[in-house]
């Protein structure tokens, strides 16, 4: 009879600590669990970050031929890509198509906020880089910044897979000039910065298959 009280007494004191023990884990589960919703919902972040809007909008940092963009009521086919890099800062610039014979480019960069352009080539004109402002169409435009990129492409771009391009970039207000050489002489293009609302994009289908 003793044994078994003490063979009882033994269960019932692992039974505690296993119970004691399962306590202590979940507790601290929880714990971790609150910690981790607190650190997301407390944690350092841009005010001005773009997620929800990307969440309704698309990202036209993603953009890749194939995909589409509806700019203003008029639906863009993505033919080609540029992805250009100069001293650790990458942006890129994406050739789009309606398939009636309007052509356009947007550019998408960070410098810091995210900035989208849809550009409108010039074509042969009489105005080249250089000067600190220029005028075009009763705007004047004033000189941002300039240099050379690398580049590599995809798609349709008009321009080699790969290499070095030049560029002059001019700003007045959110109108853009923009002035770029890839081997072949300068090439204009006037550009309008687009707000989130402006576009929305579809991404193909194929993407990610």
């Amino acid at each position: 009879m003793e044994y078994l009280l003490i063979v009882a007494v033994a269960l019932l004191a692992i039974i505690a600590v296993v119970v004691i023990f399962n306590y202590l884990g979940n507790r601290q589960a929880r714990q971790a669990q609150a910690d981790s919703v607190a650190a997301r919902a407390y944690a350092p972040r841009d005010p001005f970050a773009g997620a929800d809007d990307d969440a309704v909008h698309g990202n036209p940092r993603n953009l890749v031929p194939g995909d589409m963009i509806d700019i203003r009521g008029t639906t863009y086919a993505v033919r080609g890509t540029l992805r250009l890099s100069q001293d650790g800062y990458e942006w890129t610039e994406n050739f789009v198509d309606t398939g009636t014979g309007r052509k356009s480019w947007i550019s998408v960069e960070d410098d810091p906020d995210l900035e989208v352009v849809l550009w409108q080539e010039l074509g042969p004109h009489t105005i080249s880089p250089g000067p600190y402002t220029l005028d075009l169409d009763g705007r004047r435009y004033a000189s941002a910044e300039s240099g050379q990129a690398r580049f590599t492409s995809t798609g349709t771009t008009g321009v080699a897979p790969s290499g070095l391009m030049a560029y002059h970039d001019y700003e007045s207000g959110d109108r853009r000039l923009s002035f770029e050489n890839f081997g072949s002489g300068w090439e204009a293009a006037r550009g309008e910065v687009l707000h989130h609302t402006d576009y929305r994009i579809y991404p193909s289908t194929t993407r990610g298959m």
